[in-house]
């Protein structure tokens, strides 16, 4: 992804069809999980659920109907809970390119989340499975996820948000190496694409008569991606990849 093919605040977009298996306590839905960098917003477009969340607020619950708009902020254990078997979200995602590159951590026990060769083997997908076996992967790292995340919500509830200092301090060990090309990342994507909106209005400013980013106005499309959705973390991805975003021709 350049910063001129960037979607919209160098953002990411994704059409997310929530789980619907059975979790070890009866609801069905995704996977519990945090993101260390990046805010995450929910635009609900079909079906009924909930957002459950971990966060400076203790524990919430919030209804997802059609229209609902939520997001969160670094460090929010979030979980969606898929009432009817329909919920269905548009994914906003700050940065993209970070979460891609490992800007979340699932709720695992704490045994999983102390050890990082036992992390990484217990939330990767098997490579060339067929589509039975992945998600076969998919359900039982999610299983393991809430396993962990009940845990937490319990100890939340009884003693407050302060119970989250642990989770969140194994979260941020495992993913620390990966700070460096975050940085890259970020650096190459959202702030430059924060930065020229800057000169941009430097531009207008300095010659309104001409402000030279306007004659090189583009119209550009990104296509609904072929294939087959993915297995993520929270239901069946639909991710529409910025980098293969193409100019309109006449």
């Amino acid at each position: 992804m350049t910063v001129a093919t960037a979607f919209p605040g160098a953002t990411g977009l994704t059409v997310l069809d929530v789980y619907d298996w059975p979790c070890p306590d009866g609801l069905r839905g995704g996977s519990a999980h945090v993101h260390l960098a990046s805010t995450e917003g929910y635009l609900v477009t079909a079906g009924q659920g909930r957002l459950q969340t971990l966060g400076g607020h203790g524990y919430a619950e919030v209804p997802l109907r059609p229209g609902d708009c939520r997001w969160f902020t670094p460090g929010t254990v979030h979980r969606l809970v898929n009432d009817d078997g329909r919920l269905q979200i548009t994914v906003v995602m700050q940065n993209a390119g970070l979460p891609e590159a490992g800007d979340a951590v699932l709720t695992f026990p704490p045994a999983v989340l102390a050890d990082p060769g036992r992390y990484a083997a217990a939330a990767a997908l098997p490579g060339g499975a067929d589509g039975q076996a992945l998600a076969a992967a998919a359900r039982a790292r999610r299983d393991l996820a809430i396993e962990g995340y009940l845990a937490l919500r319990e100890q939340v509830i009884a003693h407050g948000p302060g119970a989250l200092s642990g989770f969140h301090a194994a979260a941020a060990r495992l993913v620390a190496a990966r700070v460096p090309d975050w940085r890259e990342r970020w650096q190459r994507q959202a702030h430059a694409v924060a930065d020229l909106t800057g000169q941009h209005l430097d531009q207008i400013e300095a010659a309104p008569a001409q402000p030279g980013h306007l004659a090189a106005a583009a119209l550009l499309r990104l296509d609904a991606p072929p294939g087959p959705r993915g297995y993520g973390m929270c239901g069946r991805l639909t991710a529409y990849p910025p980098g293969q975003a193409r100019p309109v021709t006449g």
